[in-house]
């Protein structure tokens, strides 16, 4: 390699390195050291062995130096650590239900959120975060006890319960009720974040994974579930899916309530058969009736409410309803306004979509592959009394999360 031309040097660097052939060629030259003669065998030692002889020579003499030799040492510094003796290789995979992320599923994780920030800006949300680690009660409250099961959860050293959050939504509620009266309405809301819940692995579903959440509050009418719609629908177009890969399974938690109406089943039920409902497609037919029996449904009501959950047909529904009650007319509103927004292809009624988050009031939807093949890919709906829940004012609300893991499975 020719040398650097002298105009690329800088001047005080090259003042630096001139010093360099001041010194003596005595004080460069290589001097000999004494080397330990036990260093000289021909036969190879094992630090334990030179470690025994520097014990013993210090034994003999009292001095830390080893016989025969004369440089002195630091005492011991032929000694290794215990673990240098023999290092057990750790488990290189990362927790069960854990992912790494190397440089190619970096590049596909980046690509996804890009198109989820750029979706959100498109429809005017603005984006925010929440912590990983929040208060425990949190999540209770809006579950119950049955949801710490799922909770990364522990006391810290302040002896505060905390859990890492399993879900955006209810941090979210947390912050509006802190902002209070400071924020204006209608509030549209995004966010990309890490989530944790301990469960049951299956294909797309990780015990952590990053959620794409849109919140829209202070807009009472369907207008705004539309809008979460029409925005995921955006997002499919964007990366190459169409209607014939995934559709909308679309519903409301008022139809449920109209048909427990019709049987006087307790209001305080209403979301505990929320969360057996949503497992039709998931346990056998059988099991889900043992469990509304085991709520306290009757025979007539159990077999009533499978018969309603299981109509495909908003005109069979209105049937059997009636077309009076809120659920119809919001239901109606919805496919009326999906028409304008021109997806009307990608959305289909289907009674038994309740959703298992008991916080649901009104309409809800689930995105789904054609092919059947893959559990929901994501999901949301109305939760106009999700505030109240932890004290704060209720204030209309609707949103939906998107998780990261099971789209990669349709894409």
């Amino acid at each position: 390699m020719p040398p650097l031309p002298s105009s690329l040097l800088n001047p005080r660097l090259s003042f630096s390195l001139k010093p360099l052939s001041l010194f003596s060629q005595s004080f460069l030259a290589p001097r000999k050291l004494p080397i330990p003669t036990q260093l000289l065998s021909a036969k190879p030692r094992t630090f334990s062995s030179l470690a025994s002889v520097q014990s013993s020579a210090t034994d003999n003499g009292g001095s830390s130096s080893v016989a025969g030799g004369g440089c002195g040492g630091r005492s011991g510094a032929l000694s290794p650590s215990p673990a240098a003796e023999e290092v057990q290789r750790i488990d290189v995979n990362p927790p069960k239900g854990t992912r790494d992320f190397p440089p190619e599923d970096m590049r596909l994780r980046n690509w996804l959120f890009n198109h989820f920030r750029e979706v959100s800006r498109l429809f005017g949300f603005e984006e925010v975060d929440y912590p990983v680690l929040e208060s425990e009660a949190l999540f209770i409250r809006k579950a119950g006890e049955e949801i710490r099961d799922q909770l990364y959860c522990f006391e810290d050293r302040g002896n505060r319960r905390v859990a890492l959050r399993p879900e955006l939504t209810p941090s979210l509620a947390r912050l509006v009720i802190q902002k209070g009266k400071s924020l204006s309405l209608p509030l549209k809301w995004s966010a990309i974040g890490q989530c944790w819940r301990y469960e049951r692995m299956t294909r797309g579903r990780h015990r952590e994974h990053y959620q794409w959440n849109m919140d829209i509050l202070g807009l009472p009418g369907v207008t705004a579930e539309a809008e979460l719609i029409s925005s995921i629908v955006t997002f499919f177009k964007r990366i190459g899916i169409t209607e014939s890969d995934v559709g909308f399974k679309v519903s409301s938690r008022k139809v449920l309530q109209e048909v427990l109406r019709c049987y006087s089943v307790p209001e305080n039920l209403f979301g505990k058969v929320c969360i057996i409902i949503d497992k039709i497609e998931k346990i056998p037919i059988d099991e889900i009736k043992r469990e509304l029996s085991d709520a306290g449904l009757s025979e007539e009501a159990i077999e009533e409410l499978l018969h309603v959950l299981s109509i495909k047909s908003l005109t069979k529904l209105e049937e059997i309803l009636g077309g009076a009650g809120e659920a119809i007319a919001d239901l109606k509103h919805l496919f009326s306004l999906a028409e304008k927004f021109g997806y009307s292809e990608w959305i289909q009624f289907d009674a038994s979509v309740v959703r298992g988050l008991a916080y649901y009031t009104g309409i809800v939807f689930e995105g789904f592959d054609r092919e059947g093949k893959l559990r929901a890919i994501c999901g949301g709906g109305r939760y106009d009394r999700l505030l109240s829940t932890f004290g704060g004012d209720d204030i209309p609300a609707c949103g939906f999360g998107f998780g990261d893991a099971v789209i990669v499975e349709v894409s």
